[in-house]
């Protein structure tokens, strides 16, 4: 294949129209479009072709199923994680953590004092932000950080796919708190291990909080050229 400046300009234009959909609408993806986005998904590459996702795509009755439980657990303070959450931000990506939560509830007008409003938005998380899909991310147990990084390719290719189509998708890390609760609801065994899930769905162009936008590092802060 020939890429062609089409192609480029094409790419560039999903990737900077992928951002995180915080509010979906209740219309439900067609499963020829879900055929054919998570078939993309599956080209992503990974450590010795390996492929070590297994994704699990849930919609209709097993999602509203979680949507009512997982709340619940949360708010009794059930969490059962498969791996941990420990890790703590400094520095300049502490900053860059509090200003991708200061752009949020700016722009939904929830004032920094209103932990109230706060915890509520938190929540939302965990009512899936209203979307008709979600791809819950497991890996099986045997598999460790090399290949969780595999993982992370694989979401980067679905999301960016889902993009191509219009679709909308919030990566959550907040969808491994309760992976007891997800294995049981959807008959999964206890040796495949969630690290994360992704909310889909057609955005909700009206809710104001996906108008949110945060900043990206400039490319000097991150990236260094050698030779």
């Amino acid at each position: 294949m020939t890429v062609t400046a089409a192609h480029a300009a094409a790419f560039a234009d999903v990737i900077r129209h992928r951002r995180s959909i915080r509010a979906f609408r209740p219309d439900p993806v067609p499963q020829a479009v879900l055929d054919e986005v998570f078939t993309l998904a599956n080209c992503a590459p990974s450590n010795c072709n390996t492929q070590p996702w297994q994704v699990h795509v849930v919609s209709g009755e097993p999602l509203e199923q979680l949507r009512r439980e997982i709340p619940q657990a949360m708010m009794s303070g059930q969490i059962t994680m498969d791996f941990p959450y420990d890790g703590k931000y400094h520095g300049v990506y502490r900053e860059r953590q509090v200003g991708a939560a200061e752009a949020m509830f700016n722009v939904m007008g929830i004032a920094r004092e209103d932990k109230a409003q706060r915890n509520v938005a938190f929540m939302r998380n965990f009512t899936f932000f209203d979307a008709p899909h979600i791809a819950f991310l497991f890996i099986p147990q045997e598999f460790g950080l090399r290949e969780a990084a595999d993982i992370g390719m694989y979401a980067q290719s679905l999301m960016l796919a889902l993009t191509a189509f219009g679709i909308g998708s919030c990566p959550q890390t907040a969808l491994g708190f309760h992976a007891e609760i997800v294995r049981h609801t959807l008959g999964i065994d206890a040796s495949q291990k969630l690290l994360f899930g992704i909310s889909f769905g057609y955005a909700d162009d009206s809710a104001l909080v996906n108008q949110c936008r945060t900043a990206r590092a400039p490319l000097a802060d991150t990236t260094v050229f050698h030779g």
